[in-house]
């Protein structure tokens, strides 16, 4: 039977103060703990996008609290080299909240593990292959399966080069498991029309909320569906702060941190500006701010662009929860989508309406942040203008766009693995 996983200490936050932990710390199967935490910091802090560290820190099982207390001064995760002789490693924070744990939370690796009383690091191939296993027995779709799959290649990877594993376990055949992708495959990403990212917008706007903030919630919603017709991952979205609005040539445009560690540059249409600017006006009046918010930037000490009512960040959770909220507040446009709408239908919605539109397909790559696209070469951005985005296009479409009832959801072809 399996051990009780609420009770795997060092998988939830600790304390701040080392000296506050006295009990030994518990990983069931793991002689030294601490090592192994700071062997997953060590991987971790190599990624330059909090998104993805958080993204792959749920994905094994570490709650995204952990994630965040390596990038704070008060949340410091030992070296090996301190924990070698057995030291404790302590982070700042606290649990994640019990309703954001998905179905599947429990099978995430490290917990599945845990439950074995197996060292993750003396793992084999049997063992991922028997985790594949009960993923897809508990009902985890196939895209799920090939996402934690990459996750947990690329820890092992980082574990083999530095030595720590001979080999890496999850360098599985994926086609012989299933989990090949090709371009067939169909999507289970929903197709959003403009009239529907119209209707998401009217939504938006009109949010209830019986609290005074009423105003500041309706326009961060406005803000938050703005932003996303703009074709942004949720993990870009929440890694931006008040100076990533910038002016470039003369135009408003946000610097956003994607994949990889790469900038790209997301012109502003004039919705998601127009949006944007009366959230941050309303915020600062909220807050009673003593300058009001600028086109460029502005001296904000790197403050969330989409924040908290308290300032702080949100999350990619808090996201998914707003849009689903908005999603039921639009009516007929979005029913038969409203409980299955999610940050990466608009992304996708961005794309297809914009070839739809005839924008050339080395725009859209450049506006979205593709890695690649088979028939066409890397796309300098360096020759980027305003009229080589496709976002006005998309824009002029969502404004042109009705409040119909919206037709049936299609099923769209794949998009390749890492958009």
């Amino acid at each position: 039977m399996p051990a009780d996983l609420d009770a795997l200490i060092v998988l939830e936050t600790l304390r701040e103060t080392p000296a506050a932990v006295e009990p030994a710390v518990d990983w069931p199967g793991v002689e030294n703990p601490a090592e192994l935490q700071a062997q997953i910091a060590d991987w971790l802090t190599q990624y330059a996008n909090a998104g993805t560290r958080k993204t792959y820190a749920y994905a094994l099982g570490l709650p995204p609290a952990w994630v965040e207390a390596l990038e704070t001064p008060g949340g410091v995760v030992a070296s090996e080299d301190q924990t070698k002789a057995g030291g404790r490693a302590s982070v700042g924070g606290g649990r994640p909240p019990v309703g954001r744990l998905g179905v599947l939370h429990q099978l995430a690796w490290f917990r599945w593990c845990a439950g074995r009383g197996m060292d993750p690091r003396a793992a084999t191939g049997g063992d991922v292959k028997a985790w594949l296993h009960q993923l897809d027995a508990a009902g985890a779709e196939k895209r799920t399966r090939q996402r934690m799959l990459s996750t947990l290649s690329a820890f092992y990877g980082h574990l083999t080069e530095a030595g720590v594993v001979p080999a890496n376990p999850a360098a599985l055949n994926r086609a012989r498991l299933g989990l090949g992708s090709t371009a067939r495959d169909a999507s289970p990403t929903i197709r959003l029309t403009a009239g529907q990212l119209r209707a998401l917008l009217d939504a938006a706007a009109q949010l209830p909320n019986r609290t005074r903030y009423r105003e500041l919630y309706a326009r961060r919603a406005v803000a938050v569906v703005g932003l996303l017709t703009l074709g942004l991952r949720v993990s870009e979205l929440v890694g931006l702060d008040r100076d990533s609005l910038v002016l470039s040539g003369g135009e408003p445009m946000l610097r956003v941190l994607g994949k990889g560690g790469h900038h790209r540059e997301v012109y502003l249409t004039d919705l998601a500006e127009r949006a944007l600017t009366d959230y941050l006006t309303e915020r600062d009046r909220t807050a009673q701010a003593a300058t009001p918010a600028l086109r460029g930037r502005t001296s904000a000490n790197r403050s969330p662009m989409i924040a908290t009512k308290e300032g702080g960040p949100c999350s990619r959770f808090d996201i998914n929860a707003l849009l689903r909220r908005i999603a039921v507040q639009a009516g007929p446009a979005l029913a038969e989508v409203a409980d299955r709408i999610h940050p990466h239908a608009l992304r996708h919605a961005y794309v297809t309406i914009a070839l739809e539109q005839d924008a050339r397909i080395q725009h859209v790559q450049a506006d979205v942040g593709h890695a690649t696209i088979a028939t066409t070469q890397y796309y300098d951005r360096g020759r980027r203008t305003r009229d080589t985005t496709a976002a006005d296009l998309v824009a002029a479409a969502i404004q042109a766009a009705g409040t119909e009832a919206a037709a049936p959801p299609r099923t769209e072809a794949a998009e390749p693995e890492g958009h």
